[in-house]
């Protein structure tokens, strides 16, 4: 069992810098995929404030699958002309929506939702998976999120 002190009312980048010690951590010497993935949905979701979906979206076959996640049930097959993860695995950058109901196309597998942060997860030149956070509150995430997802995204790319 793993016990972390992270501190989640710290100033973003410690919190992310504090959340990539610990994804390090959970996934150094680990070899299987959907274990790092899993524990580092847990991890985003014990320690992410305000939030009510974390969790990735794995490419298979042209298209996102479900894979490990924290919260309500979700859509489990999501093609890349669809919704914002969709947009992160098409376009290959991260997708920052403050209010996802205006997002063209969104998905809505948890209707709470209200905005929505998707990096995407590259390897070897290739999209191999997507982060997905949601949260029930507009505008909840900025680019101080993105930025520590995005460096959570590289140092965990070689371990998913």
């Amino acid at each position: 069992m793993y016990t972390f002190e992270i501190d989640a009312s710290a100033p973003k980048a410690d919190l992310y810098a504090e959340l990539a010690r610990a994804a390090d951590a959970l996934t150094s010497g680990e070899p299987d995929a959907i274990a790092n993935m899993a524990n580092i949905a847990a991890l985003l979701w014990e320690f992410l404030p305000d939030v009510n979906w974390t969790g990735f979206y794995r490419v298979v076959g042209g298209e996102l699958v479900l894979g490990p996640f924290q919260g309500k049930a979700a859509c489990i097959r999501i093609p890349f002309d669809k919704g914002v993860c969709g947009a992160a695995a098409q376009t290959g950058e991260t997708q920052l929506v403050a209010d996802v109901h205006a997002f063209p196309g969104h998905i809505a597998c948890d209707t709470n939702s209200a905005s929505e942060l998707v990096v995407p997860v590259q390897h070897n030149g290739n999209i191999i998976a997507v982060i997905d956070l949601d949260s029930p509150t507009l505008n909840r995430f900025d680019a101080e999120d993105a930025k520590g997802v995005e460096q959570l995204a590289r140092m965990i790319a070689d371990r998913i």
